[in-house]
């Protein structure tokens, strides 16, 4: 398990080939659907070379050493010989995993083939799995062809490539095992694919593979079940077994609440606890009604959570739980009672903190600002943002309590984010009244005193545009020059490149430029988790990387007594989501990174881990990629804008949909779309079918664009607000100068989207096109 981001990517210096998050559905060899028709010989790959002899493992010179050491000891070694073969293979083994540590790092072949239909990349791994000589290539070029056969349910096929693939492929062996039980199982050979498995219970007893063999197993032998159970307490696949179980004794109340304590978001997991629910329900104890909570609460059923943490343990997740559920669902009088037993019952918890936050926002000014007051004594780190929710209460009923308020915050938080934004409010105020002078002096004491907040490029860049507005280029250069070489990823550095001159396009001329994308051809190398995870990931093998994983992290968290991911996991659970198509969640997952990071060291990973190019990739992956460079280019657009865009409205998840009925991918209107299909000569479209959605969305930036001369902050301010909006502010807004535009957008909703989206295009341009990177590089 790595510890230390820093110390992962110290090691990681040699050539990479890291490639996009591909969207290769999972392979599933133990699928449970019937086998299709085999193929005729004439269709049949090239049948796997005969397993070589051993020897071929071994250079020369080391049978010389084993043959020297034989004469030496040949009688101790005659009469241990099974305790001498074993170790022989723990070295072996051992070397071998050294040895794939070292050349993971190096370009492969294979690897580039990962995302490839198996059709397409047979040949290829064909050609790679017959070479003579061992190598991690070859290994896994075989592995991939026989996890292929087995999608196809060629079970022979299969175990011919997997026949002693671990002993060149020590790091698989566990899986490689697994799926040669699930090829001999194919091909009716029940007993040697029993074989297999307990091969793996016997030789890798804590792997996390060592669970989905005795599943298998259990099914014949119902003892490999509970042993299971006993091996691996904590582990959230246990609900399988469980589930089975469930089946033979259905009325098991021991049975039922194993399954939801082990895992409540498991999707069986709801039925188990309906029932409970329904036959069971007096017998539950508080602990129960705990895990019925938090079933619920996970599914965003907070109506459905207050009565069972109205009856659960009474903890400070489970308060803070029920008085926010109590909250969403406008029981105000009782969230606000909820809250107060909360903050009375556990005075230190984390939770309190929140819970003083909610009751602020739910009481009027007078009280809340005891709440605020009682934060900032209770809680340090919450004081600063307490301290100005204070002063903007206070402003207008006791403006002299304000300003002390504002003066405390400055004095006694002055790093702090909360003051970085007081900060900017003074500096925007005589920036407003034209006060430039004091506003640029406001603006550089948030670069000098709070370097870390999301408000320095911004008062960087207006640092520089009111340099300009003096007569000053020299000072508007150099601020410029400052946004892109300390805050390279934010909105206001590709202000800075596009008013340097840069060629990144401007407002007026962005939607024209046809930028290339050169995305990864690899997946990158995972920061966490084992070798044996890191392989399964690199391979495409997704859902097993996820069980693998999972299991992994469980483990050490039970061990260490916490249920925090580290730094380096919760990336990786970023990257496995993305993986999965959950865009959104993975997205996020990865933005989160840095609320997470509340110790020093933690810190100290999480900006180890944004000077990655891999961390910047999965923030911003660019899936359907084909489709928006074909719709984009038929419609004249800047693909990366459109992806910018589409990044914005919908993070890619194409089924999704808005509170108003916005569809997919682009967010399409369904009356939008109704009224653009026939101008397209469209008849029949669905708004969640990738390539319609882009057809349509595209059509429409088109036109907004067309609407505002090409002004693209226009048309995408009114893509999000609508035109009649978009009208209205061209004639009460001042137009001389775009930027001073944007940050008077009344709409807080919409200026934070242009910029938003002009922010991606920007990363999509810096993290894939040639061209910028090299200028930035340049400096």
């Amino acid at each position: 398990m790595i510890k230390s981001l820093r110390q992962y990517f110290q090691g990681l210096q040699s050539a990479k080939n890291p490639d996009p998050m591909t969207q290769d559905d999972s392979l599933n060899p133990n699928s449970e659907r019937n086998p299709a028709p085999r193929r005729s010989a004439a269709t049949q790959p090239l049948p796997p070379p005969e397993p070589e002899p051993r020897l071929s493992s071994f250079p020369p010179q080391r049978w010389v050493w084993i043959a020297g050491i034989c004469c030496l000891t040949l009688g101790g070694l005659i009469l241990a010989l099974p305790k001498g073969v074993e170790q022989l293979e723990q070295w072996q083994q051992a070397e071998q995993i050294e040895a794939y540590e070292q050349e993971q790092h190096q370009a492969s072949t294979v690897l580039q083939l990962v995302k490839l239909p198996p059709q397409k990349r047979a040949a290829k791994l064909q050609a790679i799995a017959a070479q003579p000589e061992p190598s991690l290539e070859r290994s896994r070029a075989r592995y991939l062809l026989a996890v292929d056969l087995l999608e196809r349910y060629e079970g022979g096929p299969a175990v011919q490539w997997l026949t002693d693939l671990e002993l060149d492929y020590p790091v698989m062996a566990p899986y490689i095992l697994l799926k040669r039980g699930r090829g001999y199982e194919l091909s009716n050979e029940t007993i040697k694919a029993q074989e297999s498995w307990q091969e793996i219970v016997e030789k890798y007893p804590d792997s996390p593979v060592a669970l989905t063999a005795m599943t298998l197993l259990g099914k014949a032998d119902h003892q490999y079940w509970q042993a299971a159970l006993t091996r691996f307490p904590n582990d959230p696949r246990l609900a399988v077994v469980l589930h089975q179980q469930l089946q033979h004794q259905p009325q098991s109340l021991d049975l039922m609440r194993q399954i939801l304590q082990i895992a409540p978001a498991h999707a069986a997991t709801t039925g188990v606890r309906d029932q409970l629910l329904q036959q069971q329900a007096k017998q539950l104890t508080p602990e129960d009604w705990q895990a019925v909570g938090d079933s619920f609460w996970r599914q965003g059923q907070y109506a459905k959570a207050i009565p069972a943490y109205q009856q659960a343990v009474a903890t400070p997740q489970t308060l803070y739980r029920l008085a926010r559920s109590q909250q969403l669902q406008d029981q105000k009088a009782e969230a606000i009672a909820g809250y107060q037993k909360l903050i009375q019952t556990f005075p230190q918890a984390k939770e309190t903190a929140q819970a003083l936050q909610r009751l602020a926002q739910l009481s009027d000014p007078p009280e809340a600002i005891t709440y605020l007051r009682q934060l900032q004594n209770q809680f340090p780190k919450e004081a600063p943002q307490a301290l100005l929710d204070e002063a903007e209460l206070l402003a207008k009923s006791d403006p002299i309590h304000a300003a002390q308020a504002r003066q405390a915050l400055l004095q006694r938080y002055s790093s702090s984010d909360a003051a970085a934004e007081l900060r900017w409010q003074i500096a925007s105020h005589f920036a407003k009244t034209g006060k430039i002078q004091e506003a640029w002096q406001w603006a550089q004491q948030i670069a000098q005193q709070n370097p870390e907040s999301s408000l320095a490029p911004k008062a960087i860049f207006w640092i520089g545009k009111w340099a300009q507005q003096s007569n000053r280029p020299n000072d508007a250069q150099a601020a410029f020059k400052n946004v892109l070489a300390r805050y390279p990823y934010s909105y206001y550095a590709w202000r800075s490149a596009a008013l340097l001159g840069w060629p990144v396009g401007d407002f007026q001329s962005v939607r024209s430029l046809q930028p290339t994308a050169v995305l990864p051809n690899v997946r990158p190398l995972p920061p966490a988790g084992s070798s044996l995870f890191k392989e399964l990931y690199r391979l495409g093998q997704d859902e097993a990387a996820r069980m693998v994983f999972e299991a992994e992290v469980s483990r050490r968290q039970h061990e260490q007594n916490t249920d925090e991911p580290t730094m380096a996991e919760a990336f990786t659970f970023g990257l496995l989501q993305l993986t999965q198509r959950q865009y959104l969640k993975g997205i996020n997952q990865i933005l989160s990174l840095r609320e997470a990071a509340d110790t020093p060291a933690e810190r100290k990973d999480w900006q180890a881990l944004r000077q990655q190019p891999e961390y910047w990739q999965a923030l911003f992956p660019l899936p359907y990629q084909g489709l928006i460079f074909e719709w984009s280019a038929k419609r004249k657009l800047n693909p990366l804008l459109v992806g910018a865009l589409i990044r914005q409205e919908s993070r890619f998840e194409k089924e999704i949909r808005s509170p108003v009925g916005a569809t997919g991918l682009m967010q399409v209107m369904p009356d939008t779309a109704k009224w653009i299909a026939p101008k397209i000569k469209l008849k029949t479209y669905s708004l969640t079918n990738p390539k319609d959605n882009i057809k349509l969305g595209t059509w429409y930036l088109d036109h907004t664009h067309d609407t505002y001369g090409n002004n693209s902050a226009l048309a995408i301010a009114s893509y999000n607000a609508g035109p009649g909006n978009v009208a209205k502010w061209l004639k009460e807004l001042p137009r001389e100068d775009i930027d001073v535009f944007i940050e008077s957008i009344p709409f807080p909703e919409t200026k934070g989207y242009v910029e938003a989206v002009f922010s991606n295009y920007w990363n999509y341009l810096r993290i894939y096109d040639p061209t910028t990177q090299a200028l930035l590089k340049k400096g």
